[in-house]
């Protein structure tokens, strides 16, 4: 079974917004874990990028991303699958853009830390990968897809609601006619 080592969220200073490591011989004192997360920060800060990227650092397979002032890592082991790696980042990401409504930004992450805290369980649970559909996540822990605005929706989740809408126009008009 595959299993990440841990998820990583950093400021733009390389300090520690959340971060959960799950396997258990891995970085066990936080003393350890921090001094890690320095040097992922000193090696990942210099390349400013809105794409994924990879890193290996002390035999382990990091797939990162920043956006605004915060960085987002993923950890697997030195062979593990990397687009399995990227499917997690891509959902922590995406989960956290529908939770804070696009402004992911730091002090929207602590002004929200409980349902991202919630979201990341329901993500990875162990290092086992429970869910890695945003959406869902984001439904998992109170935030609907219907309260996400029109420009935050997909293209299907767009074209769905305005068939729900034309359906149930549809509806009313002909209500309307068998009651004249």
């Amino acid at each position: 079974m595959t299993k990440i080592k841990g998820i990583v969220v950093l400021d733009n200073d390389g300090n520690r917004i959340w971060a959960k490591y799950y396997d258990p011989d891995m970085l066990v004192l936080q003393k350890e874990q921090l001094k890690f997360e320095k040097r992922l920060f000193a090696k990942t800060s210099r390349v400013n990028v809105d794409d994924v990227e990879i890193v290996m650092l002390d035999n382990m397979t990091i797939l990162f991303k920043s956006k605004v002032d915060l960085y987002f890592y993923v950890i697997g082991g030195p062979k593990e699958n990397e687009l399995l790696l990227m499917s997690v980042l891509n959902c922590v990401f995406e989960s956290m853009s529908l939770i804070l409504r696009k402004s992911i930004e730091k002090s929207s992450v602590y002004d929200n830390m409980d349902i991202v805290m919630l979201a990341m369980d329901e993500i990875c649970d162990k290092g086992i990968v429970l869910e890695a559909d945003a959406v869902v996540v984001a439904d998992k822990v109170g935030v609907r897809a219907e309260e996400v605005s029109l420009g935050k929706q997909t293209a299907a989740q767009v074209l769905q609601s305005a068939k729900d809408q034309f359906e149930k126009w549809n509806i009313y008009k002909e209500s309307n006619k068998q009651i004249k």
